[in-house]
């Protein structure tokens, strides 16, 4: 049988030899698992675990933060389809009626409640994967990596969720409702002398409906792309690949992985930014007020494009933290 030919470019993945075409290519030695990466930080230690926590609030706030004008447009399509028809009208009604600064309301909620997310989402999902593999044992372990990626994920968004929702009931009325607050310094106090602390974790439960499939999806499909790739199209190990084609495979397996999460997460998204706009409102009245079809496409498109391209830039911080630190 023919050996198999690469689908990518020898020289994305080929590492350069002083020596010309018939040198021979330099030698690589794995690090034993159990040693200490660049004598830095100890696989599995506390100090580990806080390192991903750290590069997980810089992955998720930074880049929420950045498509606060996306999330903007989407929030108020979803929340008032009659007034905010399209994506296209939408930036042309919010542009007219708040300026350009009505395309970053709610930006520090969003970086304050996504940073916190962040932190909990990939510290935990490194703590949970590590302890779902121990229990599972190595041979299960290794034979159901996708079901430990998904309990892993799905355990450290419960946590993640409640440490986001109050930030998100601020900012989905920020966003949503221009008279209601400039931002989180007033925002915040005036939902609890309204609502009591209670009514900032109104919207939980269908929160963890859309964040628990998302990151269960965005984990457990990243990691199988990555695989996939470094298997079938890079025949190089990835240790072996440069840094740029590395942080280009963790981009584009993002991005791949984000597309999906928008569509399985979607509904519960509508039911978010309805709940968290409309005080007293229910499930059933979200349901009624939207439709079926319209709890799942309506601001899809744009949801598609928003948490895709951060999903993918999310992989690319988080991974180059990492890089940066020596893991």
């Amino acid at each position: 049988m023919a050996p198999r030919q690469p689908l990518l470019p020898s020289f994305l993945y080929a590492a350069s030899s002083p020596g010309g075409r018939d040198a021979r290519p330099p030698v690589v030695v794995a690090r034993a698992p159990s040693e200490p990466p660049f004598g830095k930080i100890e696989m599995f230690s506390p100090a580990y675990y806080a390192a991903g926590a750290i590069g997980g609030a810089a992955a998720c706030g930074f880049t929420h933060a950045a498509v606060t004008p996306l999330d903007v447009i989407k929030c108020n399509i979803q929340i008032d389809p009659a007034k905010y028809k399209s994506t296209s009208s939408a930036f042309g009604v919010v542009m007219r009626e708040q300026g350009l600064r009505g395309f970053f309301r709610g930006w520090a909620p969003t970086f304050v409640g996504y940073s916190a997310q962040g932190a909990f989402k990939y510290g935990l999902y490194e703590f949970f994967k590590k302890k779902y593999a121990d229990m599972a044992g190595p041979e299960y372990a290794a034979k159901y990596k996708t079901v430990i990626y998904l309990a892993g994920s799905a355990t450290a968004e419960v946590f993640a969720d409640v440490a986001l929702c109050p930030m998100e009931a601020v900012k989905v009325r920020v966003q949503t409702q221009p008279g209601f607050a400039r931002g989180l310094s007033d925002g915040f106090p005036k939902i609890v002398r309204a609502e009591g602390y209670a009514g900032l974790f109104r919207g939980l439960v269908p929160l963890w409906g859309r964040q628990i499939p998302y990151t269960m999806m965005k984990f457990a499909t990243y990691e199988n792309i990555v695989e996939v790739t470094y298997k079938h199209l890079i025949p190089t190990p990835k240790d072996e690949c440069s840094k740029p084609l590395q942080l280009g495979v963790s981009f584009g397996s993002g991005y791949v992985a984000g597309v999906f999460c928008a569509a399985v997460s979607h509904p519960a998204d509508n039911l978010v930014s309805f709940l968290n706009n409309s005080k007293g409102a229910t499930v059933g009245d979200a349901v009624k007020n939207l439709g079926l079809l319209g709890l799942f496409t309506r601001g899809l498109p744009l949801r598609i494009l928003m948490v895709g391209t951060l999903t993918g830039a999310q992989w690319v911080i988080y991974d180059s933290f990492k890089v940066m630190i020596g893991l």
